[in-house]
């Protein structure tokens, strides 16, 4: 039961890690996080953990 709900997060993490991204590189503008390092970099490490949440928990089955 737990497995899904641990994935969705993850997903839900990725999913803004790669919005945060894309607005930190001007992709997506609009926003004060548009065309800044900051988010240029933390999008990136953002998307990776959420990526990596949902890699765990879907071998672990936690």
């Amino acid at each position: 039961m737990k497995t899904p709900v641990v994935t969705v997060i993850g997903a839900v993490i990725a999913v803004m890690g790669l919005l945060f991204s894309l607005q930190g590189f001007g992709v997506i503008g609009g926003s004060a996080m548009s065309n800044t390092t900051t988010w240029s970099i933390l999008g990136p490490v953002i998307l990776i953990v959420g990526v990596a949440i949902v890699v765990v928990s879907r071998r672990r089955g936690v």
